[in-house]
This record gives C-alpha cells, sequence and structure tokens, in this order.
C-alpha cells in the first residue's frame, strides 16, 4: 500500500459520504481507494460541476462530502464551487493532488495553501507516510466537527511512498457539540419576549435542525415565524410561518415584519438581502441575533441583543425561562387568516404572457401545482431566481437547497444532481436562468447517465438578465444571446426536451410526470419581460 491508497482508505473508515470529482493522474489513485473502501464515487464532467455536486450533496445529507481533484488546474476548475462551500460553511474535504516538493518547474504548480486560504477554505497537508493518518484526521475532525470546507492537499512525491498495509486504527468522530447561551443571556431574551407584543422569528442556516424547539418557543411567545432563503421550508405547514423573509418575502409577509416590535435571527446573519437592506426591520424593534460565533453578531447591522449560542440549545433554555408564561401577540386569528391568504401563489399579477413567451410568474404557479408536493427544489443565481424560490413549495427545509453564498451563476445545475443523490426519495428540481445553463451544460452528461428523474426549469430570456433590466439605458448587445433551442440540446444529451411558451405547453410536463421519469426532463420556457425582478432592484438601488 502506498500513502494515496492509506489516505483514500482513511477517509473511508471515517465514513464521509459520497465523492465526487474528475479523474486525472494526480488523483487517480486516492480515488480508486476511496471506492475501493465503499465510498460511491461519482464522475462529474467538469471539476466546477463536481464542486457544486459535493457541495449540495452535504448541505442535505448531513454527511462529509469528498471532492476528488487533480493538481493545479483540476483545484483551480473547481474554485468558484469551493469557494461556494467555504463561505456556506459546508462540511467538506477537497480531496486534491499537488505538485511534488522538488517539482518547482511542474505546469501545474500554484501555492495550493494559499489558493485555499484566500477563498475561505481551510488548507491541510498530507505530509509524509508516518503522519498520513494523523493528517487525514485532523481534515476530516475540522470539516466535520467545524462545519468548514477543508483542502487537503496529497503532494506526488507522499502518494508515492509505501505505507503500512494493515488498516489503521482510527477514532470516533463526533459531529459539532451543542453550544449552549450563558444562563443569564438566555433570561435577557427571555424578558424581551414577555415585553414583546409582536415578536418574530427570522431562522437561518444555523436554525436548520432546530424546528421543534423554535416552534415550541415561538408559540409560548406568540412570534411569527421566517427564514432566510438558506432555510426556507424549515416551517413548512405551521399555520404562523411566513415563508422567505426578505427581498423574496410576499407583500403579506413583509408586512407582517416590518410590525414586529421585536425580531429574532436565530443562526442568521441579517444581512441586506435577509432584511433588505434593514428596511424590514421597524425603526423601533428590539433586535436580537442568535449565533455559534461571537463574530457573526452585530456584523450587518447593529443589535440590541447578541446570544452566543446553538439555535436549539437556546430555544430549550429561553423556554425554561419563560416558566408558565404563554403570550398570543402576533398569533391572532386575524395574523393566521392574513398569513393563510398572502402566499405568492395567492397574490394576483397582470399576465404579461404574450408573443410566444410565457410570464414567469404564471409558469411558476402553474408548476407549483403539476409537480409532486415531495421534491427537493434547487436554485441557481440569476434575474430569474425569486420566481422558483418564491412559487415553488417545499415540505420542509431538506426540500430547498440554496447555494448563493458566492453569488455566482452556473452553479445550479451541479447543485441539483449533489441535491437529488443526497435525497433519492424526492423529485429533484432545478431552476436556472438560460445563462447560468449555458455554463454548467456539460453536467447533463452526468445526469443522464446517473438516470436523475431531474426536472430543469431553464426562465429563458436569451440574456443575462439583471444586467439588461438593472443597468439603465446602455448597450446591451453584450448581454443580449440568440434565442437557443434548449430542449433540442436537452434531447441531445439523452433528456426528454420541452419547450414551453403557453400554459398549453405544459401538457408534456404532466406526460412526463405521469411517465417512468428515466431520464431529466429540461423545460426551455421562453419567459416573457418582467421588467426586472423585484429583488434585484431592491438591491441595486443601494
Amino acid at each position: 500500500m502506498n500513502v494515496a491508497e492509506l489516505v483514500g482508505r482513511t477517509l473511508a473508515g471515517l465514513g464521509v459520504g459520497t465523492a465526487f470529482g474528475v479523474v486525472g493522474s494526480g488523483n487517480f489513485e486516492v480515488t480508486n481507494a476511496l471506492r475501493a473502501g465503499g465510498v460511491r464515487f461519482v464522475a462529474a464532467r467538469h471539476e466546477g460541476g463536481a464542486a457544486s455536486m459535493a457541495d449540495a450533496y452535504a448541505r442535505m445529507s448531513g454527511e462529509v462530502s469528498v471532492l476528488s481533484l487533480h493538481q493545479g488546474c483540476g483545484l483551480t476548475n473547481a474554485v468558484t464551487g469551493i469557494t461556494e462551500a467555504a463561505k456556506s460553511r459546508t462540511p467538506m474535504v477537497v480531496l486534491t493532488a499537488d505538485s511534488a516538493a522538488a517539482s518547482v518547474l511542474s505546469n501545474f504548480r500554484i501555492d495550493q495553501d494559499g489558493l485555499a486560504a484566500a477563498v475561505g477554505a481551510v488548507p491541510e497537508r498530507v505530509h509524509s507516510a508516518a503522519s498520513a493518518v494523523a493528517d487525514t484526521v485532523r481534515a476530516f475532525r475540522t470539516a466535520w466537527q467545524q462545519r468548514r470546507t477543508v483542502v487537503l492537499n496529497l503532494p506526488l512525491d507522499v502518494q508515492a511512498e509505501p505505507a503500512p498495509s494493515e488498516a489503521p486504527s482510527l477514532p470516533s468522530i463526533e459531529g459539532p457539540a451543542p453550544m449552549r447561551p450563558d444562563i443569564g443571556v438566555a433570561a435577557d431574551l427571555a424578558d424581551l419576549l414577555i415585553a414583546a407584543e409582536r415578536p418574530v422569528f427570522i431562522a437561518g442556516r444555523g436554525a436548520r435542525g432546530s424546528r421543534e424547539p423554535l416552534r415550541e418557543l415561538a408559540a409560548r411567545s406568540g412570534a411569527l415565524l421566517a427564514t432566510s432563503a438558506v432555510a426556507h421550508g424549515l416551517f413548512h405547514g405551521d399555520p404562523f410561518a411566513l415563508g422567505i423573509s426578505g427581498g423574496f418575502a410576499s407583500p403579506t409577509a413583509a408586512e407582517l415584519i416590518v410590525g414586529a416590535d421585536l425580531v429574532v435571527g436565530w443562526g442568521c446573519a441579517l444581512n441586506m438581502w435577509t432584511t433588505r437592506h434593514g428596511k424590514l426591520i421597524g425603526p423601533h424593534a428590539d433586535l436580537v441575533q442568535v449565533d455559534l460565533e461571537q463574530s457573526a453578531l452585530g456584523a450587518h447591522r447593529p443589535i440590541d441583543l447578541g446570544v452566543v449560542g446553538d439555535a436549539g440549545c437556546t430555544a430549550e433554555d429561553v423556554l425554561s425561562e419563560l416558566g408558565d408564561h404563554k403570550a398570543v401577540g402576533y398569533r391572532t386569528e386575524e395574523v393566521a387568516a392574513r398569513i393563510a391568504a398572502g402566499r405568492w401563489t395567492d397574490v394576483e399579477h397582470e399576465d404579461l404572457s404574450r408573443e410566444g413567451r410565457i410570464d414567469p410568474r404564471t409558469l411558476s404557479k402553474l408548476l407549483d401545482e403539476l409537480l409532486p408536493a415531495e421534491r427537493i427544489v434547487s436554485i441557481d443565481s440569476g434575474n430569474f431566481m425569486g420566481y422558483p424560490s418564491a412559487y415553488l413549495s417545499v415540505p420542509d427545509e431538506q426540500g430547498f437547497c440554496f447555494t448563493q453564498a458566492f453569488q455566482s451563476i452556473g452553479l445550479g445545475l451541479g447543485t441539483a444532481i449533489g441535491a437529488a443523490l443526497a435525497r433519492p426519495d424526492r423529485l429533484p428540481v432545478l431552476g436556472t436562468g438560460d445563462g447560468g445553463f449555458h455554463m454548467a451544460l456539460s453536467e447533463l452528461d452526468t445526469a443522464v447517465r446517473l438516470g436523475l428523474p431531474l426536472v430543469v426549469i431553464v426562465y429563458n430570456d436569451a440574456a443575462y438578465g439583471a444586467e439588461i433590466h438593472h443597468f439603465g439605458d446602455a448597450d446591451m448587445t453584450t448581454v443580449r444571446f440568440p434565442d437557443s433551442d434548449l430542449a433540442a440540446i436537452g434531447r441531445g444529451f439523452g433528456c426528454a426536451g420541452v419547450t414551453v411558451r403557453s400554459a398549453e405547453d405544459l401538457f408534456a410536463v404532466r406526460e412526463w410526470l405521469a411517465g417512468p421519469r428515466g431520464e431529466p426532463l429540461v423545460i426551455d420556457a421562453k419567459i416573457a419581460d418582467d421588467g426586472g425582478s423585484w429583488w434585484l432592484a431592491e438591491a441595486f438601488r443601494h
């Protein structure tokens, strides 16, 4: 056995989830060692797609994923996806070959440690045969316990070193330990809840998995429930759940959040997107933030109380502090009725469908009715993105994968594939624009090879829509493109392909859903000009 085989078998023994990547000479042996250890490997067509697959898989499965890469260009091809994962605190090990120490003139040579650190990942390295197991365990522990994206460099000369043939003795590594808040601070939050008449909770990524304690605390304190986009679906089915806070919030949800006299962010950054540049926080509202990281408290806007602690543990401790207190607060019959009638799908709109193009709101409403409720929706970035985010309902927080921490278009298709593999029990759905679809096109081959019943909704305006709509009267020839036949392109890869110009064209989607769903479905939706998405219009005003 050599070090490459030892590292692969060590990661397998530690219990990593699925591995994704593109195999080259530098990562060939370590990838096969992962496979020999029982780890599933998904071969992507491009390292960038593989990175998004690994990111989404880790988010949706709750396991540490692996991204396997060749040295140099293999790593740089994946950097955008790695950056997204690092910014999102995705527990992922990037297993990348590196040039040998003596190969100073290698074409592949770059500062891989420096590159990892520059994008927010944690650089680690296998230093020798003697330290290989310890180095690999350290990388896994950091990814798993600290929720970090770790780049584990495997120099080619170290990979080739002989290693002991017996199986390594590996420790049992527990996941992140819950962190309880200071009891005095929990009491302070309880006092604020007792005093509040119209409290609202906004739960973010850090609150995923804390649904029940947050719901119980909200019920006891009379609070309404909302989420950031990343945690969409967390409170699905609760009659006092407002849905997404921020740019995607419905008019009713936005009005109720603005009316709050206390807003509590649970594992939520309270950034400009979630608060509409602070406009959703009423001028007289107290603002509280609960987060595991001290540095996150007040990072985006001033807060009245900061609580360092796990969202679930903090909610439990605040419940204890409330004692027998129970308030109606914001939870009146009138508010419940407003929420029930105020979803985006209930909001009337002027249908802009005409001249062979369908209104994206009409399209999204109809697809929400057509697609099975048990779905997992992934979202690419762009002018279109609010439509699938706002209109396509999801059954819980495991039904929505939102890779937007780096705000890059083109990550959606890889994201949808990774999410689909993490949750094979649900119909995978992707909302993407034509720009992001073209960027990621090669991974349609991966979806077809895997036989995924992936529904790809392309909101196709034959342009980079954000630039078209939000940059005034500038020359737009650089961001407009020929209207490609994306359904035909999909069929060329082995997908089913449907062109949608009107509501009647969705009959073909209904037929595909009724069939065996043995291949992905590409919906080339020729969308009407929306005049510029409301969420980006808000962002670009600042």
